[in-house]
């Protein structure tokens, strides 16, 4: 009677959680995926059989080249800084001018133009004094004027035609900076996106794999084998799981939206990222026994250029101590008469030809002081240049250290992966056997999904690295 009284609350013991079990429904949708890895894409020249626009990231910088607002502007200045040189240097041209003056006399001058003893036109001589010749004023002139002037010696005209080039170069360099930033920004949100499309296979996976489990703890928990904890534990780690999905689901608009930004792509269209894995990781390698070259890098070289530019200007303030020289050629034309509507009927020419100097001797020692401003500037861009040095010394030492760590721990973490899913396999095939707790489950499933998180952080942490060790060393171009 014992043993079946022992047998009876036993087999009672078992079945009374059965009737609490609608408390703990089978979730009617679980994810279910099987990629693993880099997400599989079709290459963008069969984009247009789904409908759908793949850009790889060669792609996605060329669209910046042409597309990007800040790039474009940067090139607009190039063009206006020749322009500008185009005027500044136009003085070396002939200067032709043209002007007139009209003038009716309300009260005549004496011995304005002369004439000779009789009618000139409609004009009326007097006589005055002896000879054979008198003078009369006329009520109305007309002087056209044609000068042309030609610069011969000019400081400012030498200043602007050494530095022309030099301001044509720095506007170049600014834009090669500029598409070396586009290079590096595009690059780095173009595996953001990557990294965030690659955390959601992991965890569609990882998703999917739980709740394959809770499902199977559903059942054992159902037929009585395991307690009602490995089930609600199992819900947990699912619930979990989707929550982190639902972030990284939500966190790939903001980042194609950076994208975009950088791409000066529409807004309003749309386009998927591709990428070529086996590429990708044989370009994230790179030689780090070389060494920084500092003429390489485009800060260095606005440097030099802007030293130049410097130079001439100082030289500038030497050639001030010349002489202006210019040659000149004028030719008027005189026109008088006291009725109006005449006044172009009798003419008296005259032209001219000679050359200006203009030397300046005293000026309140402002070249003096221009001058010596101008070299001041100097000393000032040679400590710059210490400066920059020491800048891009640390820039590349920092760069070469998160990029040999990085690669260190990639290394490591594609190890821990392949363990972790090791560790997995066992301890759930420990747990069906009724073996180890569903405890040993929930950890190993945990490490593995950081595992995978982690190794997916440390593939484009390294190639984010080597972005920025390729610029750091001054091996971006384009």
């Amino acid at each position: 009677m014992t043993v079946i009284s022992s047998l009876s609350f036993s087999a009672l013991a078992q079945t009374k959680p059965q009737n609490d079990k609608s408390k703990f429904p089978i979730p009617d949708y679980v994810p279910d995926t099987n990629k693993v890895g880099f997400p599989i894409m079709p290459n963008a020249s069969n984009a247009g059989n789904n409908g759908s626009v793949y850009l790889t990231l060669k792609q996605c910088i060329d669209y910046a080249m042409l597309h990007q607002p800040a790039l474009n502007k940067s090139l607009i200045n190039v063009d206006i800084t020749r322009t500008t040189n185009a005027v500044n240097l136009a003085a070396w041209l002939p200067q032709v001018n043209a002007n007139g003056d009209l003038i009716h006399y309300i009260q005549k001058p004496n011995n304005n133009i002369s004439t000779n003893v009789g009618t000139t036109g409609n004009s009326t001589s007097t006589s005055t004094g002896t000879g054979n010749s008198a003078r009369s004023t006329y009520a109305n002139t007309f002087v056209p004027e044609l000068s042309v002037s030609q610069a011969i010696v000019s400081p400012t005209l030498l200043y602007a035609s050494k530095s022309a080039p030099l301001l044509v170069k720095q506007s170049q360099q600014l834009t090669d900076s500029t598409k070396i930033f586009l290079v590096t920004s595009v690059s780095k949100a173009f595996y953001n996106v990557l990294l965030t499309l690659e955390q959601i296979n992991v965890l569609k996976e990882d998703t999917a794999r739980l709740g394959r489990n809770l499902r199977d703890t559903y059942h054992q928990y159902k037929g009585g084998i395991v307690d009602e904890t490995d089930y609600l534990q199992a819900s947990i780690t699912l619930n979990n799981s989707n929550t982190q999905l639902k972030q990284a689901n939500e966190n790939i608009i903001p980042e194609y939206a950076a994208l975009k930004q950088l791409m000066g792509y529409d807004p309003q269209q749309q386009f998927n990222v591709s990428i070529d894995t086996v590429q990708m990781m044989n370009n994230m390698r790179i030689d780090t026994t070389q060494q920084l070259q500092y003429e390489k890098r485009i800060e260095y070289q606005e440097l030099n250029t802007r030293r130049d530019l410097q130079f001439a200007l100082t030289h500038y303030y030497k050639y001030a101590f010349l002489p202006t020289i210019s040659g000149f050629f004028n030719y008027d034309l005189q026109f008088a008469n006291n009725n109006l509507p005449n006044i172009l009927s009798t003419s008296y020419p005259s032209s001219l030809v000679g050359v200006s100097v203009s030397i300046p001797i005293f000026t309140g020692f402002a070249r003096l002081h221009n001058l010596h401003k101008s070299q001041l500037q100097e000393q000032l861009i040679n400590w710059d240049a210490v400066d920059l040095k020491l800048q891009l010394t640390k820039e590349y030492d920092t760069s070469l250290a998160n990029y040999k760590s990085n690669l260190y721990n990639f290394n490591m973490q594609q190890k821990n992966v392949a363990m972790a899913r090791r560790v997995y396999f066992v301890v759930d095939l420990q747990y069906k056997q009724g073996i180890v707790a569903y405890l040993n489950v929930i950890t190993a499933e945990s490490n593995l999904i950081t595992s995978e998180i982690n190794y997916t952080n440390s593939l484009f942490q390294l190639l984010s690295s080597k972005v920025d060790l390729d610029k750091a060393m001054g091996n971006i171009t384009y």
